[in-house]
């Protein structure tokens, strides 16, 4: 049987420097690893995925492809996308390799996708940075986890909210 995918989601944070991030994790030999260099190889007007960097020329492992969700709007916005945004994830991710959410073995197994939401109107740099280095961290952490449970989506479902739009009852 094939190696599961693990699906993970979290949003952090508040107003316009949170962070929604979602990942895709799996063996580089398997699905994962297919679309990982298929999204490297077909950039789109606005998002053009790219390798996280820790620091210049030093890739994150396991290696993780930074997929935006909102194509640059102007510079300033273009700017915390590739610069708090990118680091914030960079650091999530070597922080769920510390924690031991993921193993060093899969460091250099697997790859990871992490498709990133930065707001337009985000303003405070440090906040992206803080609000996606947790945000990937916990998606990850959620995917092997296969959180959230279903008894958690059931019980939801009446209620259903987001920082976008709350039903009126």
């Amino acid at each position: 049987m094939p190696e599961a995918l693990q699906i993970g989601e979290s949003f952090v944070g508040d107003a316009a420097n949170a962070a929604h991030v979602n990942t895709v994790f799996g063996h580089r030999e398997g699905p994962a690893g297919v679309a990982w260099a298929t999204a490297l190889a077909t950039p789109s007007a606005g998002h053009v995925p790219f390798v996280t960097v820790l620091q210049p020329s030093l890739p994150v492992k396991p290696l993780t492809l930074f997929v935006t969700k909102s194509a640059p709007s102007n510079d300033a916005h273009g700017l915390l996308i590739w610069g708090p945004a990118q680091a914030g994830i960079a650091a999530g991710v070597a922080d769920a390799l510390a924690d031991g959410i993921l193993s060093p073995a899969e460091a250099d197994s697997h790859v990871i996708i992490a498709a990133v939401w930065v707001n337009p109107v985000a303003d405070d740099a440090d906040a992206v940075f803080a609000n996606n280095r947790l945000s990937v961290r916990t998606a990850l952490e959620n995917g092997t986890l296969s959180l959230p449970s279903t008894a958690d989506v059931i019980a939801a479902r009446k209620s259903p909210f987001n920082p976008f739009y709350t039903p009126e009852t």
